[in-house]
């Protein structure tokens, strides 16, 4: 029997093998993002874990994730793209297999600190590999396939994490990554190219990791446990301080930094300030929705994790199909009337939202669910491509760092400002609902707000559904208002085409990666070096 070989790799197949790649670990990414959050009662269980460090098995991954991926970005343009990312990727597998062997919450912990660390190195990495893959012609259509691979992992991960903890164990959610990471790992070895910053020393600013790793981490910190610790807390406002301060810090070392982390001229881009804009707002709307309103159909109408898991489906298969098409829209109208639609389609979906009853039946929200699927869809792989599309094709992994912070911290910013609007609308309507309560009595309400009055009988229970949904109904109308924000800016700032930069960078990379190839071959055709040192002139 004649032996398998692998595909034969060439240039017109190897960008998409390299995308393949790309997107399973994005998959993987992302997969694991959503199927914790179904497992967390069975690991408080298992390892008899408290609530307070409960919340540290997913605070611990945001901090690392956040603080790091702008540094896990410039790493890959220094060193190079797929060195970081196959780091990145060893790390997630390695730490995903260190968690399903936890015999403690402090392993957990660790692992998942571990896991954010993984991921912080991978994401960028994914974004700019495609970016240095692809030209610009067909770079939304790639980002749009990205961008769909997210999705379906959003869209599947309640379902598979529900499944997996009901009929084998929590653990298994995290040793399905080994084997993926595995895959991965071997495809992109055989099919992706290295790419890095030429330009760019070979040594990693320190001062400017430091303070940028202190400024993000106090603000995400903060965020994370301002509802619990109280905003006005003296640890809030020293985490305030410390983030001011290191930032600050930030800023000043970059300036004078010969090879800066963070290269502030991106933003001098009108493009790529706007997409970075669209990318906060749109994570904020997202993220504050859906966690909510998992809330509400959990604790106000009784659904378990996985049925309510599955009620989001209207929203997230949409954007699975809508991403590769916006992409490919994308490219031959370029991003901004794509972006701005999606935009438009959001704030609709989030008003229509902000209408709920306590009696409300699910069939009130598909359609808003629907109209949430496509503004998303329309907005993802257009605001990325309309990022990476502002900056010099070298400088692509830095520049996909602070797209993705963007989004994580935007969506952290969404998760705890509406959380802080729902205390605190919701604690005015208890007072008015309960007129006599005493103030001791409406705190305890107020703080049983989140779980949906459950176990609190009678009139005060009531109330406490009523408080939820009234302050949650305003949270989305406010989150309507800043959608359309964010639709004024994308069609402010966001330009049609792409950068002549950015157009002048992928051309001479293809040539470059021409000559590679032909090199590998045994020879360097003339005609392709008379186009390169013109290009260069």
């Amino acid at each position: 029997m004649a032996s398998r070989s692998l595909p034969t790799i060439h240039a017109d197949n190897r960008r998409w093998f390299t995308l393949g790649a790309m997107c399973f670990a994005l998959f993987m990414v992302m997969l694991d993002n959503t199927v914790v959050n179904v497992a967390l009662p069975s690991i408080q269980r298992d390892l008899n874990v408290s609530i307070s460090n409960l919340e540290w098995t997913v605070n611990a991954y945001t901090l690392t994730f956040a603080v790091l991926l702008v540094t896990g970005g410039r790493l890959g343009d220094i060193f190079g793209r797929r060195r970081i990312f196959l780091f990145g990727v060893a790390i997630f597998g390695l730490s995903s297999l260190f968690i399903a062997f936890s015999q403690t919450d402090v392993w957990l912990v660790a692992g998942r600190a571990a896991q954010g660390v993984g991921a912080a190195l991978m994401m960028p990495a994914t974004l700019s590999i495609i970016t240095n893959t692809f030209p610009p012609e067909e770079r939304g259509k790639a980002i749009g396939t990205w961008a769909g691979a997210s999705a379906i992992a959003l869209a599947i991960g309640p379902v598979v994490g529900g499944f997996l903890v009901e009929n084998v164990s929590w653990q298994s959610i995290f040793l399905i990554n080994v084997p993926v990471a595995a895959i991965a790992v071997g495809v992109t070895l055989w099919a992706a190219h290295e790419s890095r910053d030429e330009s760019a020393p070979r040594f990693v600013d320190v001062p400017g990791v430091l303070t940028l790793t202190a400024g993000l981490g106090a603000l995400v910190l903060s965020l994370v446990e301002g509802n619990g610790w109280g905003w006005g807390s003296p640890q809030i406002i020293a985490l305030w301080v410390v983030s001011a301060v290191a930032l600050t810090a930030f800023v000043l070392v970059e300036r004078r930094s010969p090879a800066p982390m963070l290269d502030f001229s991106y933003f001098r881009s009108r493009s790529f300030l706007g997409a970075n804009l669209v990318a906060f707002i749109v994570s904020f709307a997202m993220l504050a929705m859906f966690f909510f309103l998992a809330l509400y159909m959990q604790n106000i109408h009784g659904y378990t994790p996985l049925q309510a898991g599955v009620r989001f489906l209207p929203s997230t298969v949409v954007i699975i199909f809508m991403g590769p098409i916006s992409g490919r829209l994308a490219d031959r109208i370029g991003p901004r009337i794509p972006m701005v639609a999606g935009l438009l389609l959001v704030a609709i979906s989030l008003f229509w939202q902000g209408h709920l009853a306590v009696d409300s039946t699910y069939a009130f929200l598909v359609g808003a669910f629907v109209l949430m699927g496509l503004g998303m869809g329309l907005v993802m792989s257009p605001m990325s491509t309309a990022a990476m599309n502002a900056v010099d094709q070298a400088k692509a992994g830095a520049a996909s760092g602070v797209l993705s912070m963007s989004r994580m911290v935007g969506g952290t910013f969404g998760v705890a400002i509406v959380g802080a609007l729902i205390s605190g609308l919701g604690r005015s309507k208890l007072t008015s609902l309960l007129p006599g309560a005493s103030p001791a009595r409406i705190d305890r309400l107020t703080s049983s707000l989140a779980n949906g009055g459950a176990g609190i009988p009678g009139r005060a229970g009531a109330a406490v559904q009523t408080a939820f949904v009234d302050a949650m109904n305003v949270s989305l109308q406010i989150g309507a208002a800043v959608a359309l924000v964010g639709a004024l800016i994308a069609w402010i700032l966001v330009a049609d085409a792409p950068s002549a930069v950015a157009e002048t960078s992928s051309l001479e990379a293809r040539i470059e990666l021409d000559l590679a190839e032909a090199g590998s071959a045994g020879g360097t055709p003339q005609g392709e070096v008379a186009e390169r040192d013109l290009l260069r002139t």
